[in-house]
């Protein structure tokens, strides 16, 4: 760390808080209207968004900027408050969820009527269709994970996805399909989350279209309440975070409210899979690959030998030391498989892909952007300690941002150890003016 960055200690009245307390990471039952349409297991609750649009004084003469949008956490409750926002996102399943949750449009007893319409067709077609049943082409069974849902719910869901494709209006069917998604990982799959996503004992049958119409009515029961609020506009586009200036506008940002992933081992793609090939998002491996290329290289599952971004962050001796450690404990240790191996290098990737982030975002934020980064410390690689936040604010200072505070957001334990670790709010200001030096972590132009 520079002597100039905060250290993230927290204020007396932060310490006196139970940050443990797993509740400050859940949605309230009064902020749960759209967001509980389809949410990431570890999303960051709206609350978190509240509090630092209040911290930063944003108002709807300003533009807020998710450049890790997921389901749209930010946005869509920028929306609800009646402020400018913009989302980006590479995940193509999280893209279309958060951009459907920004649809407040349809109406909600017609689009009703239209799922129970749609969901009687579909039984009827189940029940006339009794063999074969149902089933995804191989391709697409490589992509999703083994046993993530059984052949007879797996049919039903066919069916039923058949029926919204070609029947429903086009006005319902972002909304139908979504809902049908959100049913498929609750209710329908053999899928577990927990934080990380598994397969759990198999359901040798679902009641499909039912689990389905149960949250087309959540959906329906939101609308009527949305549909009162005086929203502004939102978008979310589909890009990568690494090239935000491709996408957004220059001096267009007032306010970055967001959540990059974290540096581990955990595989972000793994948690949509099944439902990103049963919408058609995904269908091979072909394209699973292409879009994990769009991604912040956060876990060796996601690194490929093209990669180059950890060239961003190759003259910052903390990030080259923790790397070395690691590869140090892993020759220690005995470990020889090719995912770790690649440990060290995921380290410098991920935080050279985030340094290629803070610098393709200078342009588009005004003088005076505030900025709220949510990440956390991680001891996946052999347990060894990444203080992410620390090093996020460092990379950040030397690329011409001023390091304000990292506030304490919650402890959570390590999946691994169990160990409690810190998850934080780096938060940051832009002053419109580039440094001297405006690559200072890399040892070649960029």
């Amino acid at each position: 760390m520079s002597e100039n960055t905060l250290t993230a200690t927290g204020s007396v009245a932060e310490q006196s808080i139970n940050h443990s307390n797993p509740e400050l990471n859940h949605v309230r039952v009064e902020d749960k209207a759209a967001h509980g349409w389809y949410r990431f297991v570890l999303s960051f609750p709206p609350h978190l968004v509240q509090d630092y649009l209040k911290k930063f004084e944003i108002n709807p003469k300003h533009q807020v900027l998710d450049p890790f949008c997921g389901t749209g956490t930010t946005v869509v409750e920028c929306k609800k408050l009646g402020i400018f926002s913009v989302g980006v996102e590479a995940n193509p399943m999280a893209w279309f969820a958060g951009s459907v949750k920004l649809d407040w449009t349809p109406n909600p007893d017609a689009l009703l009527e239209a799922a129970v319409q749609l969901g009687e067709a579909a039984k009827a077609a189940i029940a006339r269709d009794e063999e074969p049943l149902r089933t995804l082409p191989e391709e697409s069974q490589k992509v999703i994970l083994t046993n993530s849902i059984s052949p007879l719910p797996l049919h039903k869901t066919l069916v039923l996805r058949d029926h919204i494709r070609h029947h429903a209006d086009p006005a319902h069917s972002r909304h139908l399909q979504l809902a049908l998604a959100k049913a498929l990982v609750t209710s329908i799959s053999n899928l577990r989350f927990g934080p990380e996503v598994g397969v759990g004992k198999a359901k040798q049958d679902a009641p499909v279209v039912e689990s389905w119409l149960k949250e087309v009515d959540a959906i329906a029961r939101d609308l009527r309440q949305l549909q009162h609020l005086q929203a502004m506009p939102a978008t979310i586009h589909q890009a990568d975070a690494r090239h935000l200036r491709q996408v957004l506008q220059p001096a267009s940002i007032n306010a970055v409210i967001t959540s990059p992933p974290y540096p581990n081992e955990k595989d972000y793609t793994r948690t949509t899979r099944l439902e990103s090939v049963l919408l058609g998002f995904i269908n091979n491996k072909t394209e699973l690959r292409a879009f994990k290329e769009g991604l912040i290289r956060s876990n060796t599952r996601n690194v490929f030998k093209v990669d180059a971004d950890d060239l961003w962050v190759s003259k910052h001796a903390d990030i080259q030391r923790i790397a070395c450690e690691i590869e140090a404990r892993r020759i220690a240790l005995g470990k020889t498989s090719g995912f770790e191996r690649l440990y060290h290098r995921a380290v410098k990737l991920y935080f050279g892909g985030m340094a290629k982030h803070l610098a393709d975002l200078r342009p588009i934020l005004r003088a005076g952007a505030q900025l709220a980064y949510v990440v956390g410390d991680q001891k996946s690689y052999l347990q060894v300690m990444i203080h992410t936040g620390q090093l996020l604010a460092d990379i950040a200072q030397g690329l011409g941002y001023e390091v304000i505070d990292i506030d304490l957001f919650r402890t959570r334990a390590a999946t691994a150890t169990k160990d409690q670790v810190r998850e934080e709010v780096v938060l940051l200001s832009w002053s419109g003016k580039m440094p001297n030096s405006p690559y200072p972590f890399s040892d070649r132009p960029l």
